[in-house]
């Protein structure tokens, strides 16, 4: 009963992270400001996909956990190198 009820203030809790990390995304003040949102996107649903697991206790989401966190990784490095200033 404890578990689950923790699972679902974890569940909330991603759920304000998603929100605020969205208007992050939306109205931030330059481009960086928005790499980091949709970076921090990919870290939130990472962690969300791992609550999920422990609640369901299947662990096929764990190919999907390894290819989001590759393609996070990539497109920060990506958009890092290849990004002009803002003026």
């Amino acid at each position: 009963m404890i578990y689950h009820a923790l699972l679902l203030v974890a569940a909330m809790m991603f759920a304000a992270a998603f929100l605020l990390v969205g208007y992050r995304m939306l109205v931030g003040p330059n481009s960086m400001d928005r790499v980091q949102a949709l970076d921090t996107t990919v870290a939130v649903l990472q962690c969300a996909l791992g609550a999920y697991i422990c609640w369901s206790l299947d662990t096929t989401v764990v190919n999907a956990m390894l290819v989001l966190a590759l393609l996070g990784f990539i497109s920060s490095v990506a958009v890092t190198r290849f990004r002009k200033r803002d003026n």
